[in-house]
């Protein structure tokens, strides 16, 4: 085809680009439609895109990240933090416990928390446990950051005055304001230059007139004459034409649905459990101490109604809980020597782990064998981040048999990911209510991710439950496992429903 052809076929808002390239050489969108004369935006992205379909230009994008704060009113008062280490060394000579910060007034429960884990993670202070009391001891570091502005503080308050680029602050600082909720704004700024190629710019020199044309001729402009009066534009029959995609189900369901049935070919059973549970069923009943950091408010969501519920219809096995917590039961442990509360059990959360479920399918099926698994929504309150949510799914597994034990563990993990087709890594891990445990990563861009955690319950968890034989258990993220298989850095992409990327995914 002749360059004179490929002109005549070009659309009136690609002949009016393609000219106004031809002065401008590379251009923002904005720019080509003042130069052009066009009215909007979109008709220069719709003519672009097919000039960069027909190889006469070329789309440049780069993302960039900004930032802003929730809320104004955050640069106008102190970190939960200085707060605490202000109470510490004005009132309690550097040295003081949860109770202590609660009596000052300052300092809700919730913030205490938030306080305390700041405190630990920037040398602020050493936390210790002295009986059933929290101590907060303040360092050398401490005792200086308590006079000076920190890195965080100075950024915040920048944020105050406008918008921070990610290029112009520190990214472990960014980083360290993300994880905390409420206060950072992120927003991703698209930028688009578009320029000639060699053949585009060999044809927008070309001399061609520029006028309203037709593509198709209408009942109407049949009927009174006027196709007589219009230019019609040349088809091109090998142009480039969009791909049709059908209806189809979202990639998440069909992983789901893959796992789903691994599971059910290496002979397990499915189980399922609700949303809103006890404390004592999702905490307590795994042998989870209850001043253990995980119920604290910054990572679990209560429910405030109901605020509690009713466990009554478990009497035998809440004394027999409340034991094993005290003083270790029947297990030969010697538990976690503090005074159990039923009020802190009764508390309403919202599950942090599908364990919860298999522990309740435990208490209905002591007897072995049985194995047993479940696919659902957990919740944890943590900031969002490229690898974390505050809503995500688990795969949740248990084996109860004769002879179970942690080869058998290891090689019921390797034979999963196998199938699912994943390679994994395992290391030793720690968790309240498994003994040995281990942790499982995957190789994701270009670095070890963690995907989850699994062991051998503990006897205090299945002697009150009234297991005999071992029981194995893993706990497992959903969304990062799928992160891996799709080849994605940021797990919010997965529910971010991208229209294009939907399309592209494979229906396997």
């Amino acid at each position: 085809m002749s360059d004179r052809d490929v002109v005549e076929q070009l659309s009136y808002f690609e002949k009016k680009v393609l000219k106004a390239l031809n002065e401008l050489k590379r251009a923002s969108p904005e720019e080509i439609r003042r130069k052009s004369g066009l009215e909007l935006l979109v008709e220069v992205m719709n003519a672009s895109s097919w000039l960069h379909a027909k190889g006469l230009v070329k789309i440049d994008e780069s993302i960039t990240k900004s930032y802003s704060l929730m809320n104004p009113q955050v640069a106008t008062r102190p970190l939960q933090e200085k707060v605490a280490l202000d109470i510490l060394l004005k009132h309690l000579n550097g040295k003081g416990s949860m109770a202590d910060l609660k009596r000052s007034g300052k300092l809700s429960n919730e913030d205490i928390s938030i306080a305390l884990g700041w405190i630990r993670k920037k040398g602020w202070g050493v936390v210790s446990k002295d009986g059933a009391d929290t101590i907060i001891t303040v360092t050398e570091k401490g005792k200086e950051a308590v006079h000076k502005k920190g890195e965080d503080e100075l950024l915040i308050e920048r944020m105050a005055r406008g918008d921070v680029s990610e290029t112009e602050a520190d990214k472990d600082i960014l980083e360290s304001l993300k994880q905390r909720k409420d206060i950072v704004n992120e927003r991703h700024i698209s930028s688009r230059f578009i320029s000639l190629t060699e053949q585009g710019a060999k044809l927008a020199a070309m001399p061609f007139e520029i006028r309203e044309e037709v593509a198709q001729l209408t009942p109407e402009l049949i009927q009174n004459g006027g196709w007589k009066d219009v230019e019609v534009r040349k088809y091109d029959v090998k142009a480039f034409a969009p791909t049709v995609h059908g209806g189809r189900k979202h990639p998440l369901t069909l992983l789901l649905e893959k796992t789903r049935t691994v599971f059910l070919n290496m002979g397990f059973t499915e189980v399922t459990g609700n949303f809103v549970e006890s404390a004592f069923w999702d905490m307590d009943v795994l042998f989870t101490a209850q001043d253990h950091p995980a119920r604290e408010m910054q990572d679990t969501f209560y429910v405030k109604d109901p605020a509690k519920i009713d466990i009554s219809q478990d009497e035998g096995l809440i004394e027999k809980v409340k034991q094993v917590h005290e003083n270790g039961g029947k297990t030969g442990s010697l538990g976690w020597r503090y005074k159990w509360s039923r009020a802190e059990a009764e508390k309403a959360l919202l599950r942090t782990h599908t364990t919860v479920s298999s522990v309740k399918y435990i208490a209905k099926n002591p007897k072995p064998p049985f194995k047993v698994f479940t696919i659902g929504r957990i919740f944890r309150n943590e900031a969002m981040d490229s690898t974390h949510l505050p809503e995500f799914m688990q795969i949740e597994g248990i084996v109860c048999e004769e002879g179970a034990n942690f080869d058998m563990l290891c090689g019921l993990l390797k034979e999963f990911y196998a199938r699912m087709g994943v390679p994994i890594r395992i290391r030793p891990g720690y968790f309240p209510y498994t003994e040995p445990s281990l942790e499982l990563d995957i190789f994701w861009n270009g670095q070890w991710m963690e995907l989850g955690g699994a062991g051998i319950f503990r006897p205090e968890v299945t002697e009150p439950l009234g297991v005999k034989e071992p029981v194995l258990a893993w706990g497992l993220g959903f969304e990062r496992l799928a992160m891996l298989i799709w080849g994605l850095k940021d797990i919010r992409d997965i529910y971010v429903s991208d229209i294009d990327w939907l399309k592209s995914m494979p229906q396997i």
